[in-house]
């Protein structure tokens, strides 16, 4: 999921609404909501953000060197203009990419997974598939496959599956998981609504591959192992 921080409510619902269109989650805050929200965040709900997007700031830098403190998630600045001093101050805070509007969130989420990729060498954030064995898990928005047939999933249970094969092998709570499909980090937990989804899940899965590929453990949470 990705967090859009800008004044402008007209902007944030803009590049929302164009995430979503490419399959990946996202959120709008504004500024002055923003600071309260990180700071009421814990942890483990903060890792489940891919990346943050800042437009119109008060002071970008600030708001850079905090998440910078808090997350390696990638952070992507929108600037409207050239102003050397601006950008030079951005990247001293901390910012990993600065790109001129306007910009297609698909090149947002290109430099999201090359950040990614250059600080951990490891998998792109939401374009490369997660190959577990006769299972293919795509983060793009796709349905996943198995054994090269699609399996058509409702997009709550799509984006559960996603987030769990991201994770593969580490357990995730019912809170974590609640909180990246619906990306709503300020609501209570609905823990009846996220073991719904994953039981439907678990049983289409279990159709078709012939084993549960996820792991339930009781007031734990769940564990993907393909």
């Amino acid at each position: 999921m990705f967090i859009v921080i800008d004044d402008r409510e007209s902007v944030t619902n803009q590049y929302v609404a164009g995430f979503g269109e490419e399959g990946v989650r996202a959120r709008a805050l504004p500024p002055a909501r923003f600071q309260s929200w990180l700071r009421a965040m814990p942890a483990p709900d903060l890792a489940t953000v891919d990346g943050f997007v800042l437009g119109d700031c008060s002071d970008r830098t600030a708001t850079t060197a905090t998440l910078r403190a808090l997350t390696p998630a990638p952070i992507i600045a929108l600037n409207e203009g050239r102003s050397l001093e601006q950008t030079l101050a951005l990247f001293t805070a901390g910012i990993d990419d600065i790109v001129r509007k306007p910009v297609h969130v698909r090149e947002i989420i290109a430099r999201a997974n090359a950040i990614r990729r250059r600080v951990s060498r490891g998998p792109a954030l939401e374009s490369e598939p997660t190959p577990t064995g006769r299972l293919l898990v795509h983060a793009d928005g796709r349905d996943p496959e198995i054994d090269g047939e699609s399996l058509s999933l409702p997009r709550r249970e799509r984006h559960i599956l996603e987030y769990l094969a991201k994770n593969r092998g580490r357990q995730v709570t019912k809170s974590q998981i609640f909180n990246a499909v619906y990306g709503d980090h300020e609501s209570d937990c609905e823990e009846s609504v996220v073991e719904g989804h994953i039981s439907k899940l678990r049983k289409k899965l279990r159709a078709r591959l012939g084993h549960d590929p996820i792991e339930a453990k009781r007031m734990a949470g769940y564990t993907f192992v393909g």
